[in-house]
């Protein structure tokens, strides 16, 4: 089988030499292995995405010579495929409606003798976890809004142990209830980062995902909802984060390393692939 990759940007803002590292990895490696390399836009924010960033996005990857095949996927086009799987899970009874504020749980976990930590900090306390089904319903008729949490440690518990493969770290164990039950959607969206990028590369036959190191702890929860939701599961590589000489991370506020920018001060693509450290 051969490697499909893909580079998924989020439309918000304009790309940068970070980004430009992210996708020459995975389309130098679909080019190297005899594969495909796909594009897709993650636009499910519409408060902050916009399509003039993801025209930008087009014309920034075409400009350092950078080519996809086939079409563009747009999350935003694609709010079914997301709806389904919610629904396949919600039908496995893994799915509840959880009506807590961020400050609701923030002064839950600061009462809280020990609050648990996962990888991304203090996790949800399962506060509406154990909510009677009249009690869910009876909220969600009075119109207060709610997140749809995944029962992590239920689902765990009907997948048993399950693992994926860093090309880079090896073999993994998904310690999925590191994370607490994670939010798959919200009222005002359809889904969540972790069920949308899993749903979507299974669809477009992802098989290689490469993708930067703060993202490695959160293929733990992709692993499972592959597992679920009886999608395969691809291979990853979590390559470092390009950051500037003083260790910081670049950013789409950080104009001076947009490949906008770089392009308004007359470097060349052949420049910016070598200041991405692709010679």
């Amino acid at each position: 089988m051969s490697v499909v990759t893909r580079f998924a940007p989020s439309p918000t803002g304009y790309l940068h030499l970070g980004h430009a590292y992210a996708a020459l990895v995975a389309f130098g490696i679909a080019r190297e292995r005899g594969g495909r390399f796909l594009l897709r836009m993650e636009d499910i924010d519409r408060g902050r995405c916009r399509a003039e960033f993801a025209d930008a996005i087009e014309d920034d990857l075409s400009w350092l010579g950078i080519a996809w095949d086939g079409g563009v996927r747009r999350q935003s086009e694609h709010l079914d495929d997301y709806r389904a799987a919610l629904a396949r899970l919600e039908a496995m009874a893994l799915i509840y409606p959880c009506f807590c504020t961020r400050a609701d749980i923030k002064a839950e976990l600061a009462a809280a003798v020990s609050a648990p930590h996962g990888p991304a900090g203090p996790l949800y306390p399962g506060t509406c976890r154990g909510l009677p089904e009249s009690e869910r319903a009876a909220r969600i008729r009075q119109g207060l809004a709610y997140a749809l949490r995944l029962d992590v440690a239920k689902a765990q518990a009907m997948t048993g142990p399950l693992f994926w493969e860093d090309e880079i770290e090896g073999p993994v164990e998904a310690a999925s209830t590191l994370h607490g039950d994670v939010v798959l959607a919200r009222k005002d969206a359809p889904t969540s980062y972790h069920l949308a990028v899993t749903v979507d590369d299974a669809l477009q036959g992802v098989t290689l995902v490469t993708r930067g190191e703060d993202l490695f702890a959160a293929t733990d929860i992709h692993r499972l909802l592959q597992a679920l939701l009886g999608y395969p599961t691809p291979r990853y590589r979590h390559h470092k984060l390009l950051a500037d000489a003083a260790g910081k991370r670049f950013a789409k506020r950080d104009q001076a390393v947009t490949l906008r920018g770089l392009r308004a001060i007359g470097k060349t693509p052949a420049e910016v692939r070598a200041m991405a450290g692709f010679a």
